[in-house]
């Protein structure tokens, strides 16, 4: 079983797409269960849960063979940055307590700019996927796709 985040979205949807293609088992992470409709309809399994509710995560990506993790963009971010610093802290979490065997996170804008200080997104590049390798580690093999944009995807 496979866990996709950002499956409403193009590019977790190419992912969920690509892995149904394949014959592997899908769940689909959703925060809102009719959303989730057209993918329990192609076969994926449900799992809804917030960004924010570590709980949920760990349950949808519990005895699971890999997780795609990939964080909602936020165009206009407050100082520090609170709103990614709380998924990705609830992400962390998730991922320590559910051991997947594998992870692969995706910066969805914002890996191009030069110094972390003029990313204009709180989930790009090092902002967005630094749970990941670096400061938060999590106890499975991970990957890190860092795009400076994706909007076309």
């Amino acid at each position: 079983m496979f866990v996709v985040t950002g499956i409403t979205g193009k590019v977790g949807a190419a992912v969920a797409r690509s892995l149904l293609s394949a014959d592997q088992p899908v769940r689909a992470v959703v925060r809102d269960r009719s959303r989730g409709a057209p993918w329990a309809q192609l076969g994926c399994e449900i799992a809804v849960a917030d960004l924010s509710d570590t709980e949920a995560l760990a349950a949808a990506f519990a005895g699971t063979a890999g997780v795609f993790a990939m964080l909602p963009p936020v165009f206009d971010p407050a100082p520090d940055f609170p709103e990614a610093m709380g998924f990705i802290n609830s992400l962390s979490a998730a991922l320590a307590r559910a051991k997947p065997a594998r992870v692969v996170a995706l910066s969805t804008i914002g890996a191009d700019a030069p110094h972390p200080h003029h990313r204009r997104t709180q989930t790009g590049g090092y902002n967005g996927i630094r749970f990941m390798p670096g400061g938060r580690q999590v106890p499975c093999p991970t990957g890190r796709i860092e795009g400076g944009v994706s909007f076309g995807q």
